[in-house]
């Protein structure tokens, strides 16, 4: 079957390597390259026939990564990131050139192997950094887009790298070669930028016209590999081009859908990747030369980490970026294969070095997953050794903040809870770890405080201790939680209403002590099935009775074994006692053009007309005066005999 055979042997064992990858709770590419260490050609067994053909649609998932992030990533989100990409990457670069090179000389490599070595290690891994920071659900913190940018300028970088490292022995020959790597890219660019704009947008808007999902998906699937494709035979990078068309198409109507059909497509292809990626590490090798790629990689490592954070810093980023930036970019990457490749076809480097930066750059790349979850428990270590770094803040009124309600998350339910009160000019902050969530909050003028609220820093600037409500719509129930303690040990008092993810959640809550805990998922739920029932005829007060009755059934056994239950079972009675009924007045009806007044409903029946709906209009607590109409939705107020009463002389 040929290399049908071996994407089905590939396929199969990245399956087994991702399901025992996620039994020990580790990211799914490690699975995948240890599935490609066991069915490569250096271990025996079953392996792989044509490793070539798979490197060559491995190059395809590398592509289609990097069309999704230009889908993801606009121009505009990366503007806050272009400094530290354009001016900072480049002296990595160079700092890691250089750095290599004496590593190579101490190893004893010649002036020109050296180059190469420095040049190899000098590049971070785009593939492997992005999936890491998308199974963290990391995609769009500032952090991350620092990485971004950085690695987008170090993919850039591979052009000129290319054209310059086999000319090391003529550098005459190699300068105007760079020239017009130089001019091509910047026709490239001007011609996606300005024509590409309004072809591909133009032409998704076509294709979409004709309601077809398999179409669209193979529209989409043709522009990023067709531009990546067309971006090669011009002389440039094939995942370059990928990304640059996506990053056009990224700012039209269809950007998230085309995003949401890529993916599947883009994670089969990735797998190939992260297998090819195992399958050049040579065990034998590794086991034979272990002391010395035990040390490069331990070395490498924490050099490039260094220069990432001390970048990052110098270009005034501070609280966890730099952190993160170090843990996330210090591995050698994918791009090292192709540059290694082309220093052995042409005789840049020898053998032995192709190998040993190869089972470098794999053990680092195995490596990133475990480093960057380090993160966040080095950055709260930081915070409690040494004294706190100022937050951002934005929107924040210059009297302060006092008796405000707290957002703690400004996603989707952050900001529309924002948006709720601002119509009611009730004070609030929102507290937003997620810098993209945090400049959307910026934009719609909320007032945000960037920063994670189970930090005491955090705690402190958000003015926890004169706040009047804590609303928590964070779905982590770690985080919650451990917002609850910290929240309720500074004001035992304080009322706190939680996004609960289930009964067992919800009554842990209730057990530490919040005021509400609401299952959003329950009350979608029933908010479909009201608006089902109410297309379907059913009376509004049948609804009504079905929706009390799901809630109770749901939330009772929250209250089981607690003292509020008894007010719970109370409160239930005392509503089956005032009860709302909503009666629809038909033609013929003996209330149709007498007022209210004239009605007398109050004295015949006992019970209260609070509220009529008109068409569209919703009269609450109508005027005496008010002339009943045919149609209206009348609710009335009462006891079950008052409402029985109301409904006879209405004619129902």
């Amino acid at each position: 079957m040929g290399v049908a055979a071996d994407i089905i042997i590939i396929v199969i064992a990245a399956l087994i390597g991702a399901l025992i990858a996620q039994k020990i709770k580790q990211p799914l590419i490690l699975g995948y390259i240890l599935a490609g260490i066991v069915v490569g050609p250096n271990t025996g067994g079953v392996t792989i026939g044509d490793i070539h053909e798979i490197e060559l649609l491995a190059e395809i998932g590398v592509a289609l990564l990097l069309f999704a992030l230009g889908l993801e990533f606009s121009l505009k989100e990366l503007k806050p990131v272009r400094n530290i990409a354009l001016f900072g990457t480049p002296v990595q670069i160079l700092l890691t050139i250089v750095f290599g090179f004496f590593i190579g000389r101490y190893l004893g490599l010649s002036t020109t192997h050296a180059i190469w070595l420095g040049a190899l290690i000098s590049l971070s891994s785009t593939m492997v950094t992005l999936k890491t920071l998308m199974s963290r659900g990391l995609v769009g913190t500032l952090s991350s887009r620092v990485m971004i940018g950085m690695l987008i300028v170090q993919d850039l970088a591979v052009i000129p790298m290319m054209i310059i490292l086999p000319q090391l022995s003529n550098p005459e020959s190699g300068l105007p070669l760079l020239g017009i790597a130089i001019i091509k890219s910047a026709v490239f660019l001007g011609l996606m930028f300005y024509l590409g704009r309004k072809i591909l947008p133009w032409l998704l808007v076509h294709v979409a016209n004709w309601n077809s999902r398999e179409l669209f998906i193979l529209s989409i699937t043709a522009i990023g590999l067709g531009v990546g494709y067309a971006t090669y035979l011009f002389g440039l990078s094939f995942a370059f081009g990928a990304f640059v068309a996506g990053m056009v198409l990224s700012d039209s109507d269809y950007g998230h859908q085309a995003l949401s059909e890529i993916v599947p497509l883009r994670d089969i292809f990735g797998l190939l990747f992260f297998t090819s990626v195992g399958m050049l590490l040579d065990p034998a090798y590794l086991f034979e030369n272990w002391a010395k790629i035990v040390s490069l990689v331990i070395v490498i490592s924490v050099f490039k980490g260094t220069i990432f954070s001390v970048l990052a810093i110098l270009f005034r980023y501070i609280n966890i970026v730099p952190i993160a930036v170090g843990f996330g970019l210090f591995q050698v990457g994918e791009f090292t294969f192709v540059l290694a490749r082309l220093g052995l076809e042409t005789k840049g480097i020898d053998q032995n070095l192709y190998s040993l930066v190869l089972a470098v750059s794999v053990l680092t790349m195995m490596l990133t997953p475990l480093a960057s979850a380090m993160t966040a428990p080095l950055y709260k270590l930081k915070k409690r050794l040494f004294q706190y770094e100022p937050l951002q803040t934005d929107n924040i009124p210059d009297t302060g903040l006092k008796d405000h309600v707290l957002i703690v998350g400004g996603g989707r339910v952050g900001q529309h809870i924002a948006q709720i009160l601002s119509q009611l000019n009730l004070p609030f902050v929102i507290i937003e770890f997620n810098h993209k969530q945090m400049l959307e909050c910026k934009a719609a003028k909320y007032p945000v405080i960037y920063g994670d609220m189970t930090q005491e820093t955090v705690i402190e600037v958000s003015q926890l201790h004169t706040a009047r409500l804590l609303i928590i719509t964070t779905p982590s129930v770690v985080i919650a939680q451990s917002i609850v303690e910290q929240a309720l040990r500074i004001r035992a008092e304080l009322h706190i209403i939680v996004r609960a993810t289930g009964i067992d959640h919800a009554r842990s809550l209730y057990e530490k002590g919040v005021y509400v805990a609401v299952l959003p998922e329950m009350e979608a739920g029933l908010e479909i099935a009201r608006q089902s029932l109410l297309h379907l005829g059913f009376p509004v007060s049948v609804i009504q009775q079905y929706t009390d009755m799901v809630r109770q059934k749901t939330y009772t056994p929250i209250y089981q074994s607690s003292d509020d239950y008894q007010l719970l079972t109370k409160l239930d009675n005392i509503k089956n006692i005032l009860e709302i009924s909503w009666v629809t007045l038909m033609p013929g009806s003996n209330l149709i053009s007498k007022s209210i007044k004239e009605a007398a409903v109050r004295t015949r029946t006992g019970a209260s007309v609070v509220g009529i709906l008109q068409g569209k209009l919703f009269h609450s607590n109508p005027n005496i005066d008010y002339a009943f109409q045919e149609g209206d939705l009348v609710a009335v107020v009462g006891n079950q005999e008052e409402r029985n009463e109301f409904k006879k002389i209405a004619g129902v």
